[in-house]
């Protein structure tokens, strides 16, 4: 068998793991709530018996703010996996710190629905409403995907207009990055001064001991968590070279 064969067969046998492990987390979510799992939530495709996620129809949702995240929550949401079935909301977890304000260092996080507003745009009216050209922002967020092409365009225009926020951005996915449009608009986001990288395991730790309802129990890192950031930040780097 060819180099290329071997690796389009790992490729689907890794989405094929991943695939069960969303249903899997499915069902685990649902014993924890005392509910269950539908029958339409998890199913076998009769094609080729891989397992998926039924897309489900929700009501249109709000942002969602807060200060902690809950544990199963985060892990599902964050967990750097290739393919993120089943992953239909972004969370953003951000640090503001604002000089020399008496209130200090402001930390929260936000959470969207892809149907609805995004949170990168949020985080502007949201968290920094009363924006203060006169003060100087060191913005941090952690985010579970990276933005979209169309909340790049909006982030790199705050920051070419407002010059005293410098923004890093950590992501633990990269959102659709082979899609030419979303390139671009991370490569626009680099140009305007933003610092993106993609989440190392050190900082899932970080967010978890940060913004996670944690009770004081430390994160396991799941298996391939060190060679997904390895296989997204190499993407990441071809792509803003």
């Amino acid at each position: 068998m060819s180099d290329k064969s071997r690796s389009v067969t790992k490729r689907k046998e890794k989405k094929e793991k991943e695939s069960a492990e969303v249903v899997k987390e499915v069902r685990n979510e649902g014993d924890k709530d005392g509910g269950e799992v539908s029958s339409e939530a998890a199913t076998s495709n009769g094609e080729n018996g891989e397992l998926q996620v039924e897309p489900m129809e929700l009501p249109p949702f709000e942002i969602i703010a807060g200060d902690r995240i809950e544990p199963f929550v985060f892990k599902f949401q964050f967990k750097n996996v290739e393919y993120s079935s089943g992953r239909n909301k972004t969370f953003l977890c951000y640090l503001v710190d604002r000089g020399d304000m008496a209130d200090g260092l402001l930390r929260g996080y936000l959470e969207d629905e892809h149907t609805g507003p995004h949170v990168e745009e949020a985080f502007f009216t949201q968290c920094i409403p009363h924006y203060d050209p006169a003060l100087k922002y060191t913005v941090t967020w952690y985010v579970s995907s990276s933005p979209c092409s169309a909340c790049a365009a909006k982030i790199a225009e705050v920051l070419k207009v407002r010059k005293n926020i410098k923004l890093s951005v950590f992501a633990a996915r990269l959102f659709e990055w082979e899609e030419s449009e979303i390139q671009d608009g991370l490569k626009m986001l680099h140009a305007a001064g933003c610092k993106l990288r993609v989440m190392k395991p050190l900082d899932f730790s970080y967010t978890w001991d940060t913004f996670v309802e944690n009770e004081e129990e430390p994160l396991n890192l799941w298996e391939d968590c060190k060679d997904n950031y390895e296989f997204y930040q190499e993407k990441l780097a071809d792509i803003l070279q």
